[in-house]
């Protein structure tokens, strides 16, 4: 039997009404949450290489192992989440289990310890993300989505530019295992936002529980498994943002030198989440405005950024300035896109399935980029990183293009 959810009093769909305390406190669970898992994420080479003296053949397996779990949990959680009641627990569980358990690697000894930590602190972080998508969509309007999801994805970036921060400034004040184990603190407080933001959700009103099923198939037909057809030629061509460092980087060496290389890189970067955090709330804004057809074309035009982007890193110089385009253009097109696909995914999906619907975003995504940075790496180092991504701005071409006859139907 299907809860049912007594219906909130749906705010209206202006600045203020959108914003509710639910939003916003989902919107810091997201914040709080990016700033605590960067910092071990930030410090796990140093802790593994310099600490630990492990090969950088290790960083390399644990992100790996650690990934694909994310990936498979994120499923799961999908299907958890279909049960109103039961995604309460699952997201607040996910936000305090990632946060302990990520710091806890600052007290490993070895660096299988670090491994089983850091891929159980992953595999929670999964189950977490579709009922986390579940309840921001059971607070607003349809008419909201867009802004709700942008707000959320906006706090998300934030927390992804101030936790390496924060990392550095704890690193030179405490030490790498120290800076890891405070960051628990912003972990455990976001697991008391997501709780403050479960207390301005509506109740369901029957205890009867979902049953577990996985149900794949009635989410694959319609305009939702049309969508889903598209994002998936989207995140096959959506690689790892590391790639786009080790582009310019390569590209700015002769001239600059590797450590001078490098550092720009990475400011390049931070150009990069920057672009994504401005763009992010503008673009759920124009999903909204746009009525239903909105959060396609939204994510339509950041696929056709991403496509722009990559034809300028397969074809442009060692001018930073000209590199400074394609990292905004690839910022500016994952905050639109991330707003777009959650937006759309919450609208299109049967209300009983939406967590199974996110969880199968979730996949898609993850396997996506597997796949993009898999075959990217082996046309880089076998070819050239021209033709590495010139690849990837055909699967972008290739995605608009679906977008565009989904947009029409």
């Amino acid at each position: 039997m299907t809860n049912a959810v007594t219906p909130a009093a749906e705010p209206a769909a202006d600045d203020r009404g959108w914003l509710s305390p639910g939003v916003r406190g989902i919107g810091t669970a997201s914040f709080l949450a990016d700033v605590g898992h960067e910092i071990p994420t930030a410090l796990l080479p140093s802790l593994l290489t310099s600490t630990l003296g492990a090969p950088a053949a290790a960083l390399g397996v644990i992100e790996g192992v650690s990934d694909a779990l994310a990936g498979a949990a994120r499923f799961g959680g999908g299907v958890l989440a279909d049960d109103p009641s039961r995604r309460r627990k699952v997201a607040v569980g996910g936000y305090a289990t990632t946060a302990v358990l990520g710091a806890a690697t600052a007290g490993a000894t070895a660096v299988w310890q670090v491994g089983l930590l850091r891929a159980a602190a992953w595999t929670a972080r999964g189950l977490r993300v579709p009922a986390r998508n579940a309840l921001l969509a059971d607070i607003v309007p349809t008419s909201a989505y867009g802004r709700a999801y942008g707000f959320e994805r906006m706090m998300d970036n934030l927390g992804a530019i101030f936790g390496p921060l924060l990392a550095l400034g704890l690193v030179a004040a405490l030490g790498v295992q120290w800076a890891i184990g405070l960051s628990v603190i912003p972990g455990l407080l976001a697991a008391v936002a997501i709780l403050y933001a479960i207390r301005k959700t509506p109740r369901p009103t029957s205890r009867d529980k979902v049953p577990l099923k996985i149900r794949v198939r009635p989410l694959l037909k319609g305009d939702l498994g049309r969508l889903l057809g598209a994002v998936a030629a989207f995140e096959v061509g959506n690689v790892a943002a590391t790639l786009l460092i080790l582009r310019a980087s390569d590209l700015l060496t002769p001239d600059h030198g590797t450590k001078t290389a490098t550092t720009i890189a990475l400011g390049l970067y931070t150009a990069y989440n920057v672009a994504a955090t401005i763009a992010s709330v503008p673009a759920g804004r124009l999903a909204d405005r746009l009525g239903r057809r909105g959060p396609v074309l939204v994510l339509a035009g950041g696929v056709a950024a991403f496509a722009a982007a990559y034809v300028m890193f397969a074809t442009t110089g060692a001018v930073v300035a000209v590199l400074a385009i394609p990292f905004v253009l690839a910022g500016v097109g994952i905050g639109a896109v991330e707003t777009a696909q959650h937006s759309a995914v919450a609208a299109l999906a049967p209300k009983d399935l939406r967590g199974s619907a996110f969880g199968l975003l979730a996949t898609v995504q993850s396997l996506g980029n597997l796949a993009a940075s898999t075959i990217t790496g082996i046309l880089w180092t076998a070819v050239s990183p021209t033709a590495a991504f010139t690849y990837l701005a055909a699967w972008m071409l290739l995605a608009l293009a679906g977008l565009l006859i989904a947009a029409r139907r």
